[in-house]
């Protein structure tokens, strides 16, 4: 059976992902952001905490690991080689493990980029990946650490996966991520519907987060350099795939504009 997936608001923006196994009763975190909407999010479910999965060091993901460790009795997973950075692991991982929530089984990913040793969880069983800061909800994470180079390679391999798979991303940061898309591509009519959607969704306080891998597909800039109207508004016709990819996340790093244009005309 799939894994029942709760997605759980934090802090300003941030996002949890509870993953709970009905057969067995396990239950996993991927990340902790913030201790209380998790624990009132099991409290309201009945659940307990078997996992917590960390995606990476950053301090807006591990806030609440230790907490929710010694409530719950919960085993830490993380990344090896990032060890020194995280909370006390009680299972280190590294890419191409196997992890298991009851009998559901998830693939551990390497997509570094956005820091080092930055891990994604792949359950195929329930098609869901959980990428927290690498790939976005029309976006990508800054890269603090790795390079462009590196990210579109962690990408391309999250791309690479079922187009059906559901996309559980770490933040609420998708109208910004629009409104850059919207810069870079305002002719794609599946980025304007999913604009409207995306209006829409955070008029009523509505998450715009998980998202399909299809729809990243299709809408996502970061996903999309061989688009050729990307490519003729940024002047980079003959250029690779990657070098488009770096020149987007450089001028997503200095872009400053906050509302829509009127895309409806």
């Amino acid at each position: 059976m799939p894994l029942q997936i709760v997605t759980i608001p934090c802090c300003t923006d941030n996002y949890a992902f509870l993953l709970h196994d009905a057969a067995s009763g396990e239950t996993a975190l991927v990340d902790a952001p913030e201790v209380a909407p998790i624990i009132n999010a099991l409290d309201d479910l009945g659940w307990s905490l078997s996992q917590i999965l960390i995606t990476h060091h950053h301090h807006d993901h591990i806030e609440g690991v230790q907490e929710l460790r010694t409530k719950y009795g919960a085993k830490v997973l993380g990344a090896k080689a990032d060890a020194h950075r995280l909370p006390p692991l009680d299972i280190a991982l590294s890419e191409g493990d196997m992890i298991e929530v009851g009998k559901s089984i998830g693939r551990v990913l390497d997509v570094s980029g956005h820091c080092d040793d930055h891990l994604a969880f792949y359950f195929a069983d329930s098609q869901a990946v959980f990428t927290a800061d690498s790939l976005m909800a029309l976006g990508c994470g800054r890269l603090f650490e790795g390079t462009p180079l590196q990210m579109w390679g962690s990408l391309s391999k999250i791309a690479a996966l079922p187009p059906e798979t559901i996309v559980y991303s770490g933040h609420e940061y998708t109208i910004a991520n629009a409104i850059f898309a919207y810069s870079l591509e305002p002719n794609n009519p599946a980025l304007r519907t999913r604009i409207q959607q995306t209006v829409d969704a955070r008029a009523n306080d509505i998450p715009t987060v998980p998202s399909t891998l299809s729809d990243e597909l299709e809408t996502n800039p970061f996903l999309r350099p061989a688009s050729a109207e990307i490519r003729k508004n940024l002047k980079m016709n003959a250029n690779t795939d990657a070098e488009v990819f770096a020149e987007i996340r450089r001028l997503k790093d200095g872009f400053s504009q906050t509302e829509l244009p009127d895309f409806t005309k």
